[in-house]
């Protein structure tokens, strides 16, 4: 029988009801049946078994034509931080939950790490439904548990990177983009993915200050109506509120519609003329932006004009369509938050043997896999998906091995490069691809190689069944 813990020894007792995260609980991240499932592993003395899972999704969100993979950074400092302290595992003890596992399985937790190895393609590029972002090859209790954490962060940087490339599309190259989504996102670990996603998938700039000093960028920003408001009831007028703003901030951009937007256009202007005051922008952030605009565009000709308040990509094209002069973008809520990218995390793969899952809906292709890319003059031609050892030819092979024996053996790419491929990535697509209606996703060709070893691990797999009746 399991040896427990002392259920009265502090010292071993795991609670933080702040629920804080550091990276010494990462292990802990994940749902309760990779757990049960490694034990059961364990159990059956095949938890050291070489395993396949790839990550993918089946299907694209609603209206989304394509895919900008994006979080493999954050994945792969999960990685070499994996692993089990006492504390930990005497605490998964004291639940009960694990009373009839071998206690080997507790000694696997304790001893390991990560060993496995990691195929990925690289962030920023563009990726449609069953092309793997990423493959772990592993020992199956391993690659079992990670996969929580994985789909957590590669889903939803993903989603963020696929938005903020589909918006910068959309504005186009000279627009300004401001990610403002940090009060929005769906905690304080979201907002600091998001701002990263969103600035790597082609936004400008992020007002989340931790973020953008820990990616070695400046933050960004103007003001809230709390201070014009403040500032008007203390000391006389929303004119004072921006004389003082500038007094510290010279030149920065204000926010003019706490009252009236035009009149407070009307008296900026009059001391941008005279020569009284510096001003580069200015933001609105409510009201009617594509006539309120052009009348601020025609009181103040070379200042910046930026806008928020729950915009989109769909919003952005509606405002440029109906000619709003508008130089940039705070996107928010609507970029942080959304239909989710529905990742999935599949083995496909065990010991040499090729699996595959065959419920209906939900069907997978077996073996590890590699997407071959065909470009002309940069632009994508076609994608195939075959096996990975399969010969490449003229395409290029997306998959690249990134960790092996669980060292990263390729350096994290700075926030530049990956903004750069995006662009790239977004500018190879078709425009039919690129669309915000009805968008058509490109094709995915599938090798004869595969298609081949599905059928036979298809008929495989219902032999099987039929004979174990």
């Amino acid at each position: 029988m399991t040896a427990f813990a002392n259920v009265d020894d502090d010292k071993y007792r795991y609670q933080n009801p702040e629920l804080n995260l550091c990276p010494e609980n990462y292990s802990l991240l994940t749902d309760l049946y990779q757990l049960t499932m490694a034990a059961c592993y364990t159990g059956e003395g095949i938890e050291q078994k070489r395993a396949s899972f790839e990550l993918f999704v089946r299907r694209l969100p609603e209206g989304f034509g394509y895919l900008i993979a994006m979080g493999l950074a954050q994945a792969l400092e999960y990685l070499a931080n994996f692993r089990f302290n006492s504390a930990q595992i005497a605490a998964l003890q004291r639940t009960g939950i694990f009373y009839h596992a071998p206690e080997r399985f507790w000694s696997l937790l304790t001893e390991g790490g990560f060993t496995g190895d990691v195929w990925a393609v690289p962030e920023g590029t563009a990726v449609f439904a069953n092309e793997p972002l990423l493959r772990i090859e592993a020992p199956l209790w391993q690659a079992q548990i990670v996969e929580t954490y994985l789909l957590n962060t590669l889903n939803y940087q993903t989603l963020i990177a696929t938005r903020a490339a589909r918006l910068r599309n959309i504005a186009g190259e000279k627009a300004k983009l401001l990610e403002f989504g940090t009060r929005r996102a769906f905690s304080p670990q979201a907002s600091l993915w998001a701002a990263r996603a969103a600035l790597a998938g082609g936004l400008d700039a992020t007002s989340n200050v931790l973020a953008a000093l820990q990616l070695g960028e400046n933050p960004t920003g103007t003001m809230a109506h709390a201070l014009v408001m403040a500032l008007s009831a203390l000391e006389g007028s929303e004119q004072q509120a921006f004389i003082a703003f500038h007094q510290y901030f010279p030149g920065a951009p204000l926010l003019i519609d706490t009252f009236d937007t035009v009149a407070a256009a009307e008296k900026l202007a009059k001391k941008v003329n005279s020569g009284e005051m510096t001003l580069t922008g200015v933001r609105l952030d409510s009201g009617d932006l594509v006539s309120l605009s052009k009348q601020v565009r025609s009181l103040l000709p070379q200042i910046t004009i930026f806008a928020s308040g729950d915009l989109d990509e769909w919003e952005i094209q509606r405002l440029k369509n109906q000619g709003a002069e508008i130089d940039g973008y705070g996107l928010g809520t609507k970029l942080v938050t959304g239909s989710p990218v529905n990742g999935v995390y599949k083995l496909v793969d065990i010991d040499g043997i090729p699996v595959m899952k065959m419920s209906s809906g939900k069907f997978t292709y077996p073996g590890k896999k590699q997407i071959f890319r065909s470009l002309v003059d940069g632009k994508l031609q076609s994608d195939r998906l075959g096996l990975l050892d399969e010969n490449s030819g003229k395409e290029k092979p997306l998959l690249e091995l990134v960790m092996k024996s669980g060292k990263q053996i390729k350096p994290t790419e700075n926030l530049q490069t990956i903004r750069e491929r995006s662009a790239l990535s977004v500018a190879s697509l078709p425009q039919e691809t690129r669309s915000l209606e009805n968008p058509i996703s490109v094709k995915v060709e599938i090798s004869e190689m595969l298609h081949e070893l599905k059928e036979k691990t298809k008929k495989l797999t219902a032999k099987n069944a039929k004979d174990a009746k």
